[in-house]
């Protein structure tokens, strides 16, 4: 069994590891497509990831110090949420029989046994490559869903990579006008190429203020910050009207330089919400969760409404895990969605 693994800061390998038993009420997977995440496990490849310096009581939903036992540790192993595969071994109490195409999250190995119950089957009619974005997908739905938007609403979406690029088909979807904002400029052409409105260039072009003339000077009613980056999170403040919301997505790390809550923020009376993946907003929680963020967007998509595939600019072979993170670490204008794809080797 191959298994990808991060032994250091920006240092990957391929490793061996032997076949796991199969037990009672678990399905042995052999995984067909795995996509390489560009930001939570960028973090992790580069050593910024707060799990590696710090420990998360989840009793108390506190990061405290213990730099001797972080929560963790390299090598970090079989990393990765975005897998789809084919059953290959199944009692028969786990109501899967080999050759049914599954996906879950069980990371960036050529073989998995996984519990019958963490196992959804591919819908009819989906391509499996597109299961594959099932985790990302829901993350970008959460965050639409955070956001509240509403027929006719104009919402600034800053950072069109993967989950950027699916909020944004999310949110024409929802009815809204989507102005882009991202640095590179063929993931604004994709932004456009989505529906969206106008697309700005954080670099080179004042956005809260092409903003406001976009809107007859009045600003968005809702910014969706996805890039992790806090400069573009003060730039997402900028850009909302007085009392809008920002919801800030991204996984931000280290301290917040750049961002200056005295301003906007504060003249403004700005609503900052948090969206994770680990649960949805309260107003919400009695209606949604995890499991219906992920049969959401694969129904959708499998209707044709929504449609990841695109999104795959590379389907590299295991073989190539450190050329895969490398060009997403340092040439993301290269690269959108890479995927590992078992199929080759």
């Amino acid at each position: 069994m191959r298994v990808v693994q991060f032994t250091g800061p920006r240092q990957v390998e391929l490793a061996e590891f032997a076949p796991e038993p199969l037990g009672e009420g678990q399905v042995r997977v052999r995984t067909r497509f795995s996509g390489i995440s560009a930001g939570t496990e960028l973090t992790a490849y580069r050593g910024t990831n707060p799990y590696l310096t710090r420990t998360w009581n989840a009793d108390l939903r506190l990061f405290t110090e213990n730099s001797q036992a972080p929560g963790l540790q390299y090598p970090v192993v079989g990393w990765g949420y975005s897998e789809a595969g084919e059953v290959v071994e199944a009692g028969e109490s786990t109501g899967f029989r080999p050759g049914d195409q599954v996906w879950g999250i069980w990371g960036h190995r050529s073989e998995a046994v996984v519990p019958a119950g963490k196992l959804r089957p591919v819908p009819h009619g989906l391509d499996p490559l597109a299961a594959s974005f099932a985790r990302v997908g829901a993350v970008a739905l959460n965050a639409i869903l955070a956001a509240d938007l509403h027929l006719g609403e104009v919402v600034t979406i800053f950072g069109q990579g993967v989950i950027g690029l699916l909020a944004t088909q999310m949110a024409r979807r929802s009815g809204a006008e989507v102005v882009a904002v991202d640095g590179l400029a063929a993931r604004r052409a994709r932004a456009l190429e989505a529906g969206a409105a106008r697309a700005f260039d954080p670099m080179g072009e004042p956005v809260a203020e092409g903003v406001r003339e976009h809107t007859g000077g009045t600003g968005a009613d809702v910014a969706i910050e996805l890039s992790g980056s806090y400069l573009a999170l003060h730039e997402a403040i900028r850009t909302v009207t007085a009392g809008g919301r920002v919801v800030a997505a991204g996984f931000y790390q280290d301290e917040g330089r750049g961002l200056r809550l005295g301003e906007e923020f504060h003249h403004n009376r700005v609503e900052l919400v948090s969206s994770q993946i680990g649960g949805v907003s309260a107003r919400l929680s009695g209606r949604w969760d995890q499991a219906r963020l992920n049969h959401t967007f694969l129904r959708l998509s499998a209707e044709g409404v929504l449609d990841p595939v695109p999104l795959v600019t590379h389907r590299l072979p295991p073989s190539r895990v450190a050329e895969a993170y490398r060009l997403l670490d340092t040439g993301p204008g290269d690269a959108l969605q890479i995927v590992l794809d078992f199929d080759q080797e």
